[in-house]
């Protein structure tokens, strides 16, 4: 698969994770470029490491592997990226 058809296909990953877990996530379209290009790299490594087969080219099996890549990387990203110490980082604010 050439690199731009990679960073289309990352980009693409990464919309639907998105739509699939919206929330307050820092970042605009680089970083959901980044997320679904690393994503789908993930989701390469372990459908291959179980016997799925990996990234082979732009088709559907390929477009569901790195969206499920996507998606485990971004719950990743908002485990480690969350905020500490009882201020809130992202979303309303408290009033109180």
């Amino acid at each position: 698969m050439g690199i731009l058809a990679l960073l289309v296909l990352g980009l693409l990953a990464g919309l639907v994770a998105k739509l699939i877990l919206p929330g307050n996530d820092p970042g605009g379209l680089i970083v959901t470029m980044v997320i679904g290009v690393v994503g789908a790299f993930v989701g390469g490594f372990l459908a291959s490491a179980l016997g799925f087969g990996g990234l082979s080219g732009f088709d559907f099996r390929t477009f569901v592997i790195a969206v499920i890549g996507s998606i485990l990387l971004l719950l990743l990203w908002r485990a480690v990226d969350r905020p500490r110490g009882g201020r809130r980082r992202y979303g309303r604010r408290s009033w109180s």
